[in-house]
């Protein structure tokens, strides 16, 4: 079977750095790029560690595309999460520079470049704001025909936000992207923390994590600590919510969840800016307004945790 194409966008992250190990070791798929993003960490330090975790999942030969460093609107005061993530968004380990350099093209021309060259065959992960794919799609308008897919980690369909009670962290990160991206007509799937908060990695998990032989879980385990630390602070709870590798096995594998179809929106502005606003009612409204005739996208509402962790669990493990 013809494996399927990936490009992760990403603001390395704890959960970012197991997103992209069980990545590459899922058989089903090939990692052709990463694009880097602000959100966990500022740009530069995302795309610093984005080429340092290819290094230490000896991966190198894969391209990494340094992505924006403002919003869409060319916003310069971003929200940065050093606080869950740490100061160098991998639990404050302060690991030596990577060898490697990002590719000269930007994100969002290595979108478009490859989207143009393998058309209908790629699926973008984006697990940072949604700016990267905005200015893709600002670029070549028909940038949402020839992308296979998006698989976006994004909102707080149904539930309260994790910024504030109306948003969630990456659409909040730019919420003028978000609603281009939404409202694009491209084949999206959206992986809300509705379903991402069900699944979770447990201190039992990671003491098998760091049981086991291997280089990649062991050094997860080495820098999840100041993540487990947040998650009792914030949710008084006794494990991390695996955002990332969520979204990423829905890509692997949609089977793992169920959607609902409708229309969204990003609310851009005022007290619920970043919201995300779902229609999946089959009423005829009577008169035209932002929503009328835009494309529909699928909204995840179940998810199959224990399969998800089960997963994740023996793809690092055996990587």
């Amino acid at each position: 079977m013809e494996r399927k194409k990936i490009i992760i966008d990403t603001d390395p992250g704890i959960d970012d750095a197991m997103a992209i190990f069980v990545a590459l070791n899922s058989p089903e798929i090939e990692v052709i790029g990463l694009t880097t993003i602000y959100g966990n960490v500022y740009t530069t330090l995302a795309t610093r560690n984005a080429l340092h975790l290819l290094e230490v999942a000896e991966r190198s030969d894969i391209p990494v595309a340094e992505g924006s460093h403002v919003t869409i609107t060319k916003g310069t005061k971003l929200r940065i999460a050093d606080f869950v993530h740490g100061s160098d968004g991998l639990g404050n380990q302060n690991f030596p520079p990577p060898k490697g350099k990002a590719i000269d093209e930007s994100a969002a021309t290595f979108l478009v470049e490859k989207a143009s060259q393998f058309p209908g065959e790629v699926t973008v992960v984006a697990l940072g704001p949604l700016t990267n794919i905005a200015l893709a799609i600002e670029n070549d308008p028909e940038f949402p025909k020839k992308i296979g897919q998006i698989v976006i980690l994004g909102g707080a369909f149904f539930v309260n936000g994790n910024v504030n009670p109306a948003a969630e962290a990456n659409i909040f990160g730019d919420p003028d992207a978000a609603d281009i991206v939404f409202t694009c007509g491209a084949d999206i799937s959206a992986v809300g923390i509705n379903v991402t908060h069900q699944v979770v990695l447990t201190d039992a998990d990671c003491e098998k994590l760091a049981k086991s032989e291997s280089k990649l879980a062991q050094y997860l385990c080495k820098i999840l600590g100041i993540y487990f630390s947040y998650h009792r602070e914030a949710y008084a709870t006794n494990g991390v919510y695996l955002h990332d590798p969520t979204a990423l096995l829905a890509a692997v594998d949609p089977s793992l969840l169920t959607y609902t179809e409708g229309v969204v929106r990003v609310q851009t502005c005022g007290i619920t800016r970043g919201m995300t606003i779902f229609d999946n009612t089959k009423k005829r409204y009577g008169e035209n307004t932002e929503w009328s005739n835009k494309p529909t996208v699928r909204v995840a509402v179940t998810v199959d945790a224990p399969t998800v962790v089960k997963i994740m669990m023996e793809r690092l493990m055996n990587s």
